[in-house]
């Protein structure tokens, strides 16, 4: 596995290796002495599946209780994934990292507790897998405007996107509670 640094530190890009030949492929998407080894030492308590379609986007989300860190990678289709940093006393507080994650280039995202996350479908339908530190809280879910000028997210929008209720009615970043 190859591990590359992004503009904020503690935010990881992890390349699983790829063996392939005619018949298709294998690879390691993740192992615990590796990760803890050379990205984070944490425990996964929860993994999840989700499916979205093309210009949907999902976010900014994040916990202020059982704040989850999360191992996000794309078993189809492509997409663009950000993770805002929510920690007060981080230098890199308010600041974010975008990375597009697809099935063909493997790319994992590792986003630790104390960043709020969402991502835009590119591809007609994407399916994301991802493994959590924590288990979901409902009552102490936030989610941020995706199009919040503080933070200016270059999403790789072509039309307007696709959103929820909660991410319609989202929290400007000067409102949201910091961690």
């Amino acid at each position: 596995m190859q591990v590359i640094n992004t503009q904020i530190e503690d935010v990881k890009v992890i390349i699983p290796a790829l063996f392939g030949d005619e018949r298709g492929f294998f690879m390691e998407t993740w192992r615990q002495d590796i990760f803890n080894g050379q990205v984070a030492n944490r425990a996964f308590v929860q993994d999840n599946h989700s499916r979205s379609q093309r210009g949907v986007l999902r976010g900014l989300h994040y916990q202020t209780e059982q704040t989850q860190g999360k191992l996000v990678r794309v078993v189809s289709g492509s997409i663009f994934y950000v993770a805002v940093d929510m920690r007060k006393n981080s230098n890199t507080f308010g600041h974010w990292v975008g990375e597009v994650l697809s099935a063909e280039n493997r790319r994992q995202l590792w986003i630790p507790e104390g960043f709020a996350h969402g991502f835009y479908v590119m591809s007609d339908i994407a399916e994301c897998v991802y493994k959590c530190t924590d288990y979901y809280h409902s009552d102490s879910e936030v989610s941020i405007r995706w199009d919040d000028p503080t933070l200016n997210i270059a999403w790789p929008c072509v039309t307007s996107p696709t959103l929820s209720g909660k991410d319609r009615t989202g929290l400007s970043f000067k409102r949201a509670p910091s961690l």
